[in-house]
Formats: C-alpha cells, sequence, structure tokens
C-alpha cells in the first residue's frame, strides 16, 4: 500500500473523533468511584464500601484488557469492500455509549451484593464494546498519516480535541451532576462520544476503506513477534506508570476538595481544579509539539515525565503554607501539574506509529491493530492499578480531619512516572520510511 498524503478533511475529522470519548472517559475517571463510595460527610449514600468498588475496578479492568490484543489481531486480518477497521468501529461505538450511561444508573434498593454484580457486568461490556470502538481506530494512525511530521500534527490536533473532551468531562460533568445528577450527566457524556466517533469514521472513511492488505499472521505468531519487540516493550512500561499515575491524580479530585480545600461542593470545585490545569495543558502543547518537531516524539515524551516527577508532589504541599489561602495554593499547584500532562496525550501515538514501521520494515506484514491493541492494553492495566493504589492511600486517611492519604497521592504519581522515565532512558524509535504493501478495499 502505498501512502496518501494526509487530507485535509481527515486531519480535522479523524481527532476529532477523540473528543466525545474523551469526555465519556474523564467524566467516567472522575465520578464513577465517587457515584459508587462518596465520604463519609457527602450529600450522597454509598451504595458500596470504596474498598468493594476499589477491587471491582481494577479486577474489572485487568479481566477485559486482555480482549484488546485479540481484536487488534482480528482487525488486521479482517478485510473487504470496508477495509480492516471501519466495520469494528461502526459495530461498537454505540454499545459503548450506552453501557457507559448504564454505569451511572444503578438499579435502586437493590443491596449491596447486586449492586456489585451489576457494576461488574455493566463494566465488563463497556470495556468490550469500548475495544471494538477505539482499537482499530487508532490503529488507522499510521496508515492514514505516513510520515514523523504529519503524525506528530495529527497527534497534536487530537490533543487539541482530546483537551476539548476532557474539559466537558471534567469540568462539564461536574456541572451536570451538580445540577441534573449522574443519570443526565452520563446521557450527556455518552451521546457526545457516539456523535463524535462516528463524525471521526466519516472523515477517514477513504483512506480506512483503502488499508492494507489482511495480515496473515497468527494470533499465537504474532503475540510472540510482539513479545519479541524490544522497543515496545521498555515503551509500554514506561507508558503504564505515566498512565496509572494520571489516572490516579483524576480519581482523587473530588477527594481533594473535601479534605485538602475542606468544601462541600464537589460538582463547582472539581471542575475549577481541572480547568486549571486543563488549561496549562492547552498552553503547553505548542511548546512540546515544537519539541518533537526539533527532535523526536520520544524526547519530547520523555521531557514531559520528568515535569510530572517535578510537579505532581505539589499537591502534598496545598495548604500548609501559612498566610496563604488554601484554595489559591491548590491552584497554583494545578497550572503546574497541568503542563506535563500534554505529553501523555501527544507522544504515544507517533511513538507507536513508528513502531508499526520498524515492525512492517522487518516482517513484511503491517499489524497496526496488535501494536494499538497493545497499547491498549496497558493503559487498561493502569487504569485499573489506579483505582486500587488510590483506594488502598485513601485508606491512610481521606477526609478534613485526616487528609493523609490525599496528601500522599501526588507523591506516590510522582515515583510512578520517574519509574517510567528510567525504563524509557536509553530508548530509540527512529522513524524510517514507511513500507508500501499491498493494498485492498475502495
Amino acid at each position: 500500500m502505498r501512502p496518501l498524503a494526509l487530507s485535509r478533511r481527515a486531519s480535522i475529522f479523524y481527532p476529532m473523533g477523540y473528543l466525545g470519548v474523551e469526555a465519556l472517559t474523564q467524566a467516567r475517571n472522575v465520578w464513577l468511584l465517587y457515584c459508587y463510595a462518596p465520604p463519609a460527610g457527602a450529600d450522597r449514600v454509598a451504595l458500596l464500601r470504596l474498598s468493594t468498588i476499589s477491587i471491582i475496578l481494577f479486577a474489572g479492568k485487568l479481566l477485559e484488557a486482555f480482549d484488546d490484543t485479540l481484536i487488534g489481531w482480528w482487525s488486521d486480518r479482517s478485510g473487504g469492500r470496508l477495509g480492516r477497521r471501519i466495520p469494528f468501529v461502526l459495530a461498537g461505538t454505540p454499545l459503548m455509549a450506552l453501557f457507559g450511561f448504564l454505569l451511572f444508573v444503578p438499579p435502586a434498593h437493590s443491596g449491596g451484593v447486586v449492586t456489585a454484580l451489576y457494576l461488574f457486568l455493566i463494566l465488563e461490556l463497556f470495556y468490550l464494546s469500548a475495544t471494538f470502538a477505539s482499537a482499530p481506530y487508532d490503529a488507522l494512525l499510521p496508515e492514514i498519516a505516513s510520515t514523523d511530521a504529519e503524525r506528530v500534527d495529527l497527534s497534536a490536533r487530537r490533543v487539541y480535541f482530546g483537551v476539548v473532551g476532557a474539559a466537558v468531562g471534567m469540568v462539564g460533568s461536574g456541572l451536570l451532576v451538580a445540577r441534573f445528577g449522574f443519570g443526565v450527566m452520563a446521557a450527556v457524556m455518552a451521546l457526545l462520544a457516539f456523535a463524535s466517533r462516528y463524525l471521526g469514521l466519516f472523515g477517514v472513511w477513504r483512506p480506512a476503506r483503502r488499508s492494507a492488505a489482511s495480515s496473515q499472521v497468527g494470533l499465537r505468531a504474532s503475540i510472540q513477534l510482539m513479545l519479541q519487540n524490544r522497543e515496545l516493550l521498555r515503551f509500554m512500561a514506561s507508558f503504564v506508570l505515566f498512565q496509572a499515575a494520571l489516572t490516579m491524580l483524576i480519581g482523587l479530585l473530588p477527594y481533594y476538595v473535601g479534605g485538602i480545600l475542606r468544601r462541600d461542593a464537589e460538582g463547582i470545585w472539581v471542575p475549577i481544579l481541572t480547568a486549571v490545569g486543563l488549561g496549562t495543558m492547552v498552553l503547553a502543547i505548542p511548546l512540546f509539539t515544537r519539541l518533537a518537531r526539533r527532535t523526536t516524539p520520544l524526547r519530547g515524551y520523555r521531557a514531559a515525565m520528568v515535569l510530572a516527577a517535578a510537579t505532581f508532589p505539589l499537591l502534598f504541599l496545598s495548604g500548609l503554607a501559612p498566610g496563604i489561602p488554601v484554595e489559591a495554593q491548590a491552584l497554583a499547584a494545578l497550572v503546574l501539574v497541568g503542563a506535563p500532562l500534554a505529553g501523555i496525550f501527544l507522544f504515544p501515538g507517533p511513538i507507536i506509529a513508528n513502531l508499526c514501521d520498524l515492525d512492517a520494515a522487518r516482517t513484511a506484514t503491517r499489524r497496526e491493530g496488535v501494536f494499538y491493541g497493545a497499547q491498549a492494553f496497558v493503559e487498561k492495566v493502569a487504569t485499573s492499578l489506579a483505582p486500587l493504589s488510590l483506594g488502598l492511600l485513601l485508606l491512610l486517611g481521606s477526609s478534613a480531619a485526616n487528609p493523609l492519604g490525599i496528601r500522599l497521592a501526588g507523591p506516590a504519581a510522582a515515583l510512578m512516572v520517574f519509574g517510567g522515565y528510567l525504563i524509557a532512558g536509553g530508548l530509540t524509535v527512529p522513524a524510517p520510511e514507511p513500507v508500501e504493501l499491498p493494498a485492498v478495499g475502495g
């Protein structure tokens, strides 16, 4: 398949497909734990114990994460007039939206056992449908953008749309929860995810149909080849720590408002804090993009990790400086914490795309689905570890009277990121010329 130049329509609509999914994802990250296990003193009845829901979120995501590589491999081997990826996205998107909504509407007055079983079942169905909708969609990046410059630019656009989605999911969700409750919030986020993903698919319909020929590598052989790819394994190990740290801090915010700021209006203050962090992230995107163009996406990724490891511990110090309002200290910390978050949204896509090119040069077959399935697997492992880690920390103290667990989350996240930086040290990911392979589709 000879790569086509990235079209203007694809460069706009493809990243738009991440807006609603990011909104749904971040709304879930912020509110799902709080929805089922609010802290003592909140104006909401706890449906499950904090330890119970932490275990459910951990086990549910860890169990389901194994389907990412399978679905990625399946899409690599698929073909037909719609290409390799389109059928998966078409089928998975509406189901993802449905189950994303149902997560926040548990059966009323059903008891702890039924509620726990409901949450686990809906969570598994949501994760499965989201994999169908997202893993093949992610795998389109190397197919529609063939050069390093195109991939960085496309990823930057994806970040901007993702920031809008994250703002909607983290800021808008809080406003909706405060005004209408969790059910309305979930419905709005689900509809937005459905609409934006289908718009994104519309924008890449032609190049997605003209995908590379189906891979003939079997599942076992494909996994073996992936496990032998040292560059991929090293990057994935680094990425899982960065992702886990970010997810843990997102889930921390409602508890941070009550325990550190000593405010009851989580639905108001969580949006304020997240808006500040996202605003700094938006300002940092051009700087990181320029760094990647002058060096490599990998060096930009490392720089973001160093900055994150240096700023995340500031969340521990908020409120401890005498004579300064605790709100001002928290906002100042979020300004600094937000900047390195651009790295985790901007660089993994281009890095994985380059790894796909290297693999195609070695194996003479394109297996983007397996590679992006591996990335999705790592993200799910990370986001399953994050609630468990956060839940364990909060057992040390999650209230205004004892906020020790809340304060320790920042330094714990910094240690995770620094470990990822050490793992990524010395890793090289060159960007070879894309390999021309036979194409299929219209």
